[in-house]
Parts: structure tokens; C-alpha cells; sequence
């Protein structure tokens, strides 16, 4: 494979990880481009080994890679002035609180460069730009 052609799930964030690359691979791409807040959960993949290697298994049963996570909601809540649009990207409890949805977005930050590490990746993007190791 020469420059492997990948797709972002933001779009499908609502389609589980089965269906997502089922599809991808029927139309063409050769990875994923994991959307935080939809085929990945970066709190569970932080810490579960057994979680990462489904997810894993899945994309290689697929003949998909993914060699980046994209946190693209998750950054604007830590880099972004807070408007009420904002609070549609973190929890409920913190709606109109820009200090909680920032700390809350910091951790998840955090969260999300563990689970890249897990999966192997080597970019998260979405926060300010992108972060590559």
C-alpha cells in the first residue's frame, strides 16, 4: 500500500464501528480516521487493553487501519471562547458552565492521547491542529 487513503467518522458518528467500516471499505478507504465522540470510547480505551484490541480487530477483519483519532469537539471546548453551542459537545450537568466544560474537555484531552497511544496512532486531531508523535 503506498499513502493509505483514510476517512474521518465524524460524519457517521451515530453508526456503529461494525457498520462504519464495512462501509468505508465499500467505498474504497483503507483506514479510519476515528471520530472520539462516535466509534471510540477514549476513557475505555485508555486503560482497557481487551477494549482496544476489538476495536483492533475489527478494522483488520475490515482490511482497515486507523492511525489517528480526530477530537475535533472535544478541542473546541478547550481551545474555543464558550458560546451555548459549546454545550451540546459535553456533558449536560455542565451547560452554560465554560469553566467545567473546559476542565472537563482537558481530561478528555488526556483520555484521548492515551487511547491514541493504545491503538497505535499517531495523530489525534482537532485540538488547535493536530498533535503527532
Amino acid at each position: 500500500m503506498g499513502r493509505p487513503v483514510t476517512l474521518f467518522t465524524g460524519q457517521w458518528a451515530d453508526l456503529p464501528l461494525e457498520e462504519m467500516c464495512r462501509t468505508a471499505r465499500e467505498m474504497g478507504y483503507d483506514g479510519l480516521e476515528l471520530a472520539t465522540w462516535g466509534q471510540i470510547n477514549c476513557r475505555r480505551a485508555a486503560s482497557d487493553e481487551g477494549y482496544v484490541k476489538e476495536i483492533k480487530e475489527t478494522l483488520k477483519r475490515h482490511g482497515l487501519i486507523c492511525k489517528a483519532l480526530g477530537a475535533h469537539l472535544t478541542g473546541q471546548c478547550v481551545g474555543d471562547l464558550w458560546d451555548p453551542r459549546l454545550d451540546g459537545f459535553a456533558p449536560a450537568e455542565f451547560a452554560g458552565q465554560p469553566e467545567k466544560i473546559r476542565a472537563w474537555a482537558i481530561e478528555e484531552m488526556k483520555y484521548t492521547a492515551r487511547a491514541a497511544k493504545a491503538m497505535g496512532c499517531d495523530v489525534v486531531t482537532g485540538f488547535m491542529g493536530s498533535a503527532v508523535w
